[in-house]
């Protein structure tokens, strides 16, 4: 009998999108604490101004904020730490060579349950300059007016 995978959404990061030009997306598992994944249950978790980094051939989530387990003890993991990511070493030779290319960077899409483990999708991702996030906006009012017009 076939698994049917389930996934669920913990959070998104929205600003990515609007920051950043996607080249191609990965999935990658990540290493936690107990008190961390309890509170990724509740939906207590922020992407925005996270990153990937590489050290010595791992990759780790640098700065994604888990918020600390409302009925933890002393043993309460620290919100901000760094994260060490899963993926094949196929995979990160991959990524380090293109994260070497210029303007090229990492950066975390969604976190979220899939079949009970927690995932990232990282993205590898280009810095969008001020005139791009502008055309994508015109664009995307252009297609919604669109949209609107031919609703009638």
């Amino acid at each position: 009998m076939a698994q049917i995978k389930q996934e669920k959404n913990i959070t998104v990061n929205r600003k990515a999108k609007h920051e950043y030009a996607i080249l191609q997306t990965f999935e990658a598992g990540i290493v936690l604490k107990g008190t961390e994944v309890k509170s990724l249950r509740q939906g207590k978790a922020n992407l925005v101004d996270s990153y990937a980094n590489i050290k010595g051939g791992e990759i780790f989530l640098v700065s994604a904020h888990i918020s600390v387990y409302d009925q933890g003890n002393i043993n309460n993991h620290e919100p901000t730490r760094t994260r060490k990511l899963l993926l094949n070493k196929r995979e990160i030779r991959k990524l380090i060579g293109k994260v070497k290319e210029k303007g090229l960077t990492l950066i975390p899409l969604k976190l979220y349950f899939k079949n009970g483990k927690v995932k990232v999708e990282l993205a590898l991702a280009k810095g969008k300059k001020v005139y791009d996030k502008r055309e994508t906006i015109a664009k995307r009012d252009l297609k919604r007016d669109q949209e609107r017009r031919f609703k009638y």
